[in-house]
């Protein structure tokens, strides 16, 4: 029973030891190993136990340096490593230590990062053999298997998914132990044979023995118990924070300052992509090379944490079409390497990956002519109705995004407040930021790089003449970024490149960045600030122009110019008409100039005003998702209240309003003999929309045709409104500029 079970019990916790480590690695490669190299250990112990001790030294040494070959062997394979297998070995024992506690779990099995976990394997296999078989120190023999499974233990560290998955496997390894210490217990060594006296005294020393032992037992769980149980709540121990993961140098840190350079060398090849979308992807995806999460006033840093990577980047199970990316690297340089989000799999390179962001760098620096495929998960872009609903993180879960280090200009406060006027949905403030940009800024691709809180304020209000209100994609992401975490919204900037259907090149002129905002239950979705092509730019000074602060002193005054008493006294004594007429002349001529301009202006704002008002209107009602649609028809119906003289008390509901906006359109009177007028168009469906935007699910929200049913009916209601109203009230209507302030209010 010894010389079979204990072999086995043995064999069992060092198998068990291996399964404790297999949730952290892809695939069934590592336990594979590891029971081969515990199976081969210990049979060979078995094996020569009856021959002398200093046999078995030699002959484990030898059947472990061919299990490294087979183990280097296959696993080189797998992990497609080049090279012949000794200088592979070579490599893998130098760096096996430091890549085992770098790799992005889930670990590819490699040379590098399995052949530490067998070597060690076997050597407590053969340890654990020759105690317990030849040397029958069964409890001794625990020793080894107990410091391996530790061991596994401690590298899998707070991986959650490795622990639900190995809950089973203690239980396993304690019954282990205990079948073989039963199976190795003395046998009765004659009881029959004791006198009476012997068998009290034995009687007695076991009963003295298991008294002390059951008060020990009882006293440590006293004094140890609470700690011990303690512990069970606490997050093991990661390792792999005492060693330093891969570094990017500074030009991969920050890729947001070589857009501007991307940009004028429009014509510059960086890469070839070749991209083969799923079903449902799409056609033309963005190329995504780095993201950026630091923001200290002056530039954006990636500050992501790298961990060496095999072909699987992370565990699967990701939402979304798969896309295939082959890219072939030409004059980009750097470590960073491109690929569209979400990356599951990369095969050709040995790279390090940040499963946070998603982002991928090479180990070394590209060279061209470097080729790689890369699958990605494309995640679908949410629903807007249902990102009309979202919140965001809470500010403690999302401090590092928020952050706004040193002093923000005032101009640029008083912007962020100004935009979030009036908006309390997450969603809402965000879209309001994208389309103030991307309505008063122009893009250009030749302006200079920079995005600190100076060259931000600059692109916002810096004048036209001297490079202000226009920068490339790095600015319109930079301020966007800046104006979306004053208004609470958790954000980060993404750098990457454009492709089109139809070509493989990826040139200079491909190079865009973009801002993201993270919703809950969403992630991280994109926005994009940069102006349409049928977009007209509007002045910023048209719809806002920063108060200058209080502290700012004013402009210095010119002295006049001093006169001595001698010459006052002859200017007073020698006047004389002459002097008088030209200052008539110069005064006629600068009234003449005065009234000209005042007459200027006035019809430039005659001219502008109905224009602007009638742009805005349109633009409000036709363009973005049908909730912003459905509010904004809501508000003009509100704003038509405030211009014929009959404002909605702020109090009232949806509902109540809609009443209230039937009676404030019908007529005070009517004279005698003309005919009543039909009554005003109702907004009660309108109403009911607006309290659907606001309180329904997404799932259930407003589409297209409510949508268009809700404009169709803010605009009669205002139409016919108007036409109620005299002759000069509507004139006054037309040419009022108060609904330019109320729209930015909303």
């Amino acid at each position: 029973m010894r010389r079979v079970v204990v072999p086995l019990a043995l064999l069992g916790m060092l198998i068990l030891s291996g399964l404790a480590l297999a949730p952290i690695y892809n695939g069934t490669l590592l336990p594979l190993l590891t029971t081969i190299a515990a199976a081969a250990s210990v049979l060979i112990s078995v094996a020569v136990r009856r021959l002398p001790a200093y046999t078995a030294a030699p002959a484990s040494v030898l059947g472990l340096a061919v299990m490294v070959f087979v183990t280097v062997r296959v696993s080189a394979q797998a992990g497609q490593i080049p090279g012949a297998v000794p200088d592979v070995a070579r490599e893998a024992l130098r760096n096996s230590i430091p890549r085992l506690l770098t790799a992005l779990i889930p670990i590819e099995p490699q040379p590098d990062t399995v052949l530490l976990p067998v070597i060690a394997t076997w050597l407590a296999g053969l340890a654990a053999a020759e105690a317990g078989v030849r040397y029958r120190r069964v409890l001794l023999s625990y020793s080894a298997p107990t410091a391996l499974f530790g061991a596994a233990l401690y590298l899998v560290g707070p991986d959650t998914t490795a622990a639900r998955a190995t809950t089973w496997i203690p239980m396993a390894y304690a019954a282990l132990a205990i079948l073989g210490l039963i199976a190795s217990a003395r046998p009765d060594l004659g009881a029959d044979t004791l006198t009476g006296a012997q068998r009290r005294t034995l009687g007695l020393r076991v009963g003295a023995g298991a008294a002390a032992g059951l008060a020990v037992i009882v006293l440590l769980s006293q004094l140890l118990g609470p700690t011990v149980a303690q512990q069970g709540n606490d997050t093991p121990v990661d390792p792999r924070n005492y060693v330093t993961p891969p570094q990017l140098d500074a030009l991969d840190e920050n890729p947001l300052v070589r857009l501007s350079g991307w940009n004028l060398n429009k014509d510059q090849h960086l890469f070839d992509a070749v991209v083969t979308p799923g079903p449902g992807a799409e056609q033309e995806p963005i190329i995504r090379l780095a993201v950026l999460n630091d923001y200290d006033g002056i530039t954006w840093r990636i500050g992501s944490v790298y961990r060496n990577a095999g072909r699987v980047l992370g565990r699967s199970g990701g939402e979304g079409p798969e896309v295939t990316q082959t890219i072939t690297i030409d004059e980009l340089d750097g470590r960073l390497l491109p690929g569209i989000a979400s990356p599951e799999r990369v095969e050709g390179v040995r790279v390090a990956y940040d499963a946070e962001t998603g982002t991928v760098a090479l180990a070394d620096s590209l060279r061209k002519g470097l080729t790689y495929t890369v699958t990605s998960r494309q995640r679908p872009r949410p629903d807007d109705q249902a990102l009309l609903v979202a919140e965001v993180p809470a500010p403690e879960d999302a401090a590092r995004f928020l952050a706004l280090p040193g002093k923000v200009p005032d101009s640029i406060a008083q912007l962020g407040s100004h935009l979030g006027e009036g908006v309390s949905n997450p969603y809402q403030r965000a879209f309001a930021i994208q389309q103030w940009l991307e309505e008063h800024y122009k893009l250009v691709s030749d302006a200079p790089s920079g995005h600190a809180y100076p060259n931000v304020e600059h692109f916002l209000f810096g004048n036209k003449q001297l490079g202000g209100q226009k920068g490339t994609s790095e600015q319109f992401t930079a301020a966007f970024a800046v104006l979306a975490r004053l208004a609470g919204l958790p954000t980060r900037v993404a750098v990457g490149f454009q492709t089109h259907q139809g070509r493989h090149d990826i040139r200079g002129a491909d190079a865009i960045a973009w801002p993201e905002v993270e919703f809950k239950g969403f992630g991280w979705v994109a926005f994009d600030p940069l102006p349409k092509s049928d977009t007209v730019q509007r002045p910023v000074e048209d719809d806002f122009k920063p108060k200058a602060p209080p502290s700012q002193p004013p402009p210095p005054s010119v002295p006049p110019p001093s006169v001595d008493g001698s010459a006052q006294s002859s200017a007073s004594a020698h006047s004389s008409a002459a002097p008088v007429a030209a200052a008539g002349g110069h005064t006629t001529l600068l009234a003449v100039s005065a009234a000209g301009a005042t007459l200027v202006l006035v019809i430039a704002y005659l001219a502008a005003v109905p224009v602007v008002l009638a742009r805005r209107r349109r633009r409000r009602l036709r363009e973005g998702p049908p909730a912003v649609r459905i509010d904004a028809a809501w508000h003009e119906v509100l704003i038509g209240l405030r211009q014929a003289g009959r404002p909605a008390p702020a109090h009232l509901t949806a509902g109540e309003i809609a009443r209230y906006a039937a009676s404030a359109a019908e007529p005070r009177a009517h004279a005698p003999g003309r005919a009543l007028r039909p009554a005003v168009p109702p907004v009660d469906e309108l109403a009911t929309l607006v309290n659907a935007v606001a309180f329904a699910t997404p799932a259930a929200g407003p589409g297209e045709p409510q949508a268009a049913r809700a404009t169709a009916q803010a605009t009669a209601y205002v139409d016919d409104l108007r036409s109620r109203r005299p002759w000069w009230r509507r004139l006054l209507w037309t040419f009022d500029p108060r609904p330019l302030r109320w729209h930015r209010r909303r």
